[in-house]
């Protein structure tokens, strides 16, 4: 792995052109361009908000606790970074099949087409952040929220997600190539994992509900949850993570990365012979 890690650096530039075409034949015959990036999360944003923050305004709020009074951040962090989770798996999960001539004349190592398709949702999240950042000054402005070291959480919850993606990303674009019944089982799967996922509720109401104790820990077994509890602590300083959770998390995603990185190497020849 520490080679595969050498030899990918070494094509970092390579990485790079890839993330640049694949952004720009995306936005290419679009008006608005990268602001679909934004206006997907928002509108998806404002829907939820309807629904939880007027609809069910009362039960919302008795488990919000502190992000009961600026419900519309809790939403929008959780859905800008879910939509690089959602983005990211499913155009990684097929990184390998609709490449498949530039995988086999490019003199790059494999991994960079998978890991390309993770950067540049990594890209369109990033340009998301100043409507974020934007969004918490206002509230912070109005008393709120109040962050201060818990900004801090960000980068953590970034560099932890970006691992996981990269694992999976390795592992379902491999298997993709072998089964094509992966890239509709994951279609499946994204949407599960939305609702399976704090995202647009607070863990609170899934550790208070009477769910049965052994299904409240398999939820939390999902490094997802720890990553969705990093990313609204930045705000909320009261969802940072306990330590074992932190830990099941962080352990978790680099289970994942290995597990990934070692399938894609053993797959690798099966799936150039395939293509």
């Amino acid at each position: 792995m520490t080679s595969g890690v050498a030899a990918l650096w070494s094509h970092r530039n390579s990485l790079r052109i890839l993330v640049r075409r694949d952004l720009a034949v995306k936005y290419q015959q679009s008006v608005l361009g990268y602001l679909w990036s934004l206006i997907e999360p928002l509108g998806m944003g404002a829907i939820y908000w309807f629904v939880f923050g007027v609809l069910y305004s009362r039960d919302t709020g008795r488990h919000l606790g502190e992000a009961a009074g600026s419900y519309p951040l809790f939403l929008i962090t959780g859905i800008f970074a879910w939509m690089w989770t959602s983005s990211a798996l499913s155009e990684a999960t097929n990184a390998l099949t609709g490449q498949s001539r530039l995988i086999t004349t490019m003199n790059v190592p494999r991994q960079v087409f998978p890991i390309g398709r993770v950067t540049g949702r990594f890209a369109e999240y990033a340009a998301g952040l100043p409507i974020l950042i934007a969004i918490a000054v206002i509230y912070a402005a109005h008393g709120r929220i109040h962050p201060g070291w818990s900004l801090l959480s960000l980068p953590l919850a970034v560099a932890v997600q970006a691992v996981l993606l990269v694992g999976l990303a390795l592992l379902l674009s491999a298997w993709n190539v072998l089964m094509r019944d992966v890239e509709r089982f994951m279609r499946l799967i994204i949407r599960v994992l939305f609702y399976a996922t704090p995202i647009i509720y607070p863990l609170s109401l899934v550790r208070e509900s009477g769910l049965p104790g052994w299904l409240k820990v398999a939820y939390e077994l999902n490094p997802l949850v720890g990553i969705f509890q990093l990313h609204h602590a930045i705000w909320y300083p009261d969802e940072f993570p306990d330590a074992r959770l932190l830990a099941t998390t962080v352990v978790g995603s680099l289970l994942v990365l290995a597990a990934g990185w070692w399938s894609f190497r053993r797959l690798e020849p099966a799936v150039l012979k395939e293509l």
